[in-house]
């Protein structure tokens, strides 16, 4: 499980990099404390979030996502999310390199939080094969 504390401008308009590895077959999870420009709380209430991974977003690419991710405001107040994906769904992503955001959204306001590289690294055991 990985924490990041983030800090948002939304005046800016720029996402915070974040890069993680995924483990095929693990759970992924992957905590979001965001914070202003002042270091204090992001309110994330009244917002709800969406994450999508996928091979590439070049131009011409005709990428889909290889997964969306669960995303969870833990703690609105506090400006904590979280984005997770099950060790199911890991299991069926290729090895490689991914490019992922994250998005929350109230009405007509959307924020690009986060964005970055995800590298995927193929499971060699199960608990099943033990």
């Amino acid at each position: 499980m990985a924490n990041k504390k983030i800090t948002f401008d939304p005046e800016a308009g720029a996402s915070y990099a974040a890069n993680f590895t995924m483990l095929g077959g693990a759970n992924f999870i992957a905590n979001f404390e965001v914070v202003g420009t002042s270091n204090t709380a992001f309110n994330l209430e009244g917002y709800s979030g969406s994450s999508q991974m996928t091979k590439s977003v070049s131009i011409g690419s005709t990428g889909y996502p290889a997964a969306t991710f669960s995303v969870g405001i833990t703690s609105a107040a506090d400006g904590k999310l979280q984005v997770s994906l099950g060790g199911t769904q890991t299991k069926t992503i290729e090895e490689g390199r991914y490019v992922y955001d994250v998005v929350v959204s109230s009405g007509n306001t959307f924020y690009r939080l986060v964005d970055g590289n995800i590298l995927v690294l193929p499971g060699i055991s199960s608990i099943s094969s033990l």
